[in-house]
């Protein structure tokens, strides 16, 4: 840049041959200049027969009087001549005069004060972009808060907003919970900014009718911000991890979820695992195993049958294929552990570090291989730490929930060890814990801010009865196959359990060979015989899930 501004000044330096000629030439004018104030000075100290002193103040101030004469001169002829009329140059000579304004002349656009302060100062868009007024608009929703929806400047997208939505809310005077941000399919300037009036959920949101639910485009999980249900668009190979501190609210969403399911998502087969002993009691009549324990064995029985089935399911995808079949639909199968963090803490001796180990495997293959045959996995913990779910089973989850935890550590292990550097991410450890049921839902590739239903006992119970009185329909117009005899004979009997040689006698296996008995009535039941205080046998509620499921 020096280079260039020296070479500005002198523009034959380059050449390097004039640079003598042009030093002598100064140095002489230089000289003469000297030479002929010199002899000035002389001339009138000789005709006044003044002094030095007074010679020099006399030629100077007569230099400056001189000076300031020319410069009243010069200003009043430029007046003179402003004030003539010019003449007016022809039509064409104008035309070629006269710039072409439409393209190089600045037009004052309206632009919108409060959006462009806060995305230039935030670095959303450039300091000199600005939003347009005109690409702007303002909705006022009743009781909620003001929407705006507005095109960014051309070069920019709706990731540079979503980047900075955290600053922006500041900038706004909100907090980062205040703000919803939505974009466009259409393009990628165009973004939708709500801001609400005061804290998210401040006032809850009545739970949907059967009707809404079964309208929701998918699985409603909840309300967003604005009241309207938000949820997934389907369990169909996909799972959901659930996170939260206790006494946040998890157990009564997924009641929720369950309700919705049942409403919305058609026939399918419901595995719960109780993990707090009576949280999901309330489906123990239309699931096709529930269990409510504590015990990690339990937890593993319950994972392996599921991974047969899904081997099984496989076997039939597979042999469709080589006989050029279509694909077989099965029914959806959704296994919800409550607690699920216990059934991964391991003991102290080797023994139990390896069963840990294999249950940790054998949830990972669950979750991550079922899905093609159509099982999908809710795991819910109120200990979302590093070690309560093992990685290898966390990384499985397309979708994930996340309530109220302490720290942005805890909510990574819950959304992901990337999440916070996803579009518009939500920290939840800045949600009220006061405010039950509300979470962060993550699912493909969105946040979502939510609050779980929180229906009514009787509309829950409604919803299960009318389940149970339709399966027990179908289950009684089914052919009395040998498991269908033994069901209608326990119930009959209102017994809940069969040893084995009653149920073989009732149902007409006659073998002497007891360990051949044994293994025809269990191929005829479709289920394993359980060892009880009453002997090996059979289950009613085990007898009437295998029957549901068809298996």
């Amino acid at each position: 840049m020096g280079k260039q501004r020296y070479q500005d000044r002198h523009p034959y330096d380059r050449y390097g041959s004039r640079e003598p000629d042009d030093i002598y030439a100064h140095t002489a004018g230089a000289i003469g200049v000297l030479g002929i104030a010199v002899a000035v000075l002389i001339a009138i100290k000789t005709k006044l027969g003044l002094n030095w002193p007074a010679t020099i103040l006399l030629t100077a101030g007569a230099l400056v009087l001189l000076g300031y004469t020319a410069w009243r001169v010069k200003t009043a002829v430029m007046r003179w001549w402003a004030r003539k009329p010019a003449e007016r140059p022809s039509t064409a000579l104008a035309q070629e005069s006269l710039p072409d304004v439409t393209e190089d002349a600045e037009t004052a656009v309206p632009i919108h004060p409060e959006l462009t302060t806060a995305l230039t100062r935030t670095g959303a868009i450039g300091k000199d972009e600005v939003v347009l007024l005109s690409d702007v608009r303002t909705q006022e929703l009743s009781g909620i808060g003001t929407q705006y929806t507005f095109l960014v400047p051309r070069g920019r997208t709706h990731e540079d907003v979503a980047k900075q939505i955290g600053p922006i809310a500041s900038m706004l005077g909100v907090t980062r919970l205040h703000l919803k941000l939505e974009t466009s399919r259409h393009t990628e300037r165009e973004v939708s900014l709500l801001k609400l009036h005061e804290p998210p959920f401040t006032r809850p949101f009545t739970a949907p009718t059967r009707q809404e639910i079964e309208t929701f485009a998918g699985i409603p999980l909840g309300h967003d911000v604005t009241g309207r249900l938000a949820g997934v668009p389907t369990f169909d190979k996909a799972s959901l991890l659930v996170a939260g501190m206790t006494q946040m609210g998890k157990t009564t969403l997924i009641n929720g979820l369950i309700t919705c399911l049942l409403i919305a998502y058609g026939e399918f087969e419901l595995y719960l695992l109780d993990g707090k002993f009576c949280g999901l009691t309330r489906f123990e009549p239309i699931a096709t195993r529930y269990e409510s324990s504590d015990d990690p064995a339990v937890f593993w029985s319950m994972v392996q049958e599921l991974n047969k089935r899904a081997d099984s399911r496989y076997e039939k995808i597979k042999e469709a294929i080589r006989n050029r079949q279509p694909v077989p639909t099965f029914k959806p199968v959704i296994f919800i552990v409550d607690e699920a963090a216990d059934f991964f803490a391991s003991g102290a001796t080797n023994e139990e570090k390896d069963q840990a180990r294999q249950i940790a495997e054998d949830t990972r293959s669950l979750v991550s291989k079922s899905l093609e045959s159509g099982i999908s996995s809710v795991l819910m913990t109120q200990r979302p730490s590093t070690n309560a779910i093992p990685v290898v089973v966390r990384d499985q989850f397309l979708y994930r929930l996340c309530l109220y935890v302490a720290s942005s550590g805890t909510a990574k292990v819950a959304l992901g060890d990337t999440y916070f550097e996803t579009v518009a991410p939500i920290n939840p450890a800045l949600l009220d814990p006061k405010i039950k049921g509300q979470g962060v839902l993550f699912a493909n590739g969105t946040s979502t801010l939510i609050r779980g239903f929180n229906f009514p006992d009787q509309f829950i119970w409604g919803v299960v009865d009318e389940v149970h009185a339709k399966r027990t329909k179908v289950l009684e117009n089914k052919p009395r196959s040998p498991r269908v005899k033994a069901i209608d004979l326990m119930r009959a009997k209102e017994i809940d359990f069969m040893a084995t040689p009653d149920l073989a006698l009732a149902i007409g296996v006659t073998e002497d060979n007891a360990t051949e008995r044994g293994k025809r009535v269990s191929q005829l039941m479709g289920v394993p015989a359980v060892k009880t205080s009453q002997g090996r046998g059979y289950r009613l509620a085990d007898l009437v899930a295998a029957e549901m499921s068809g298996s």
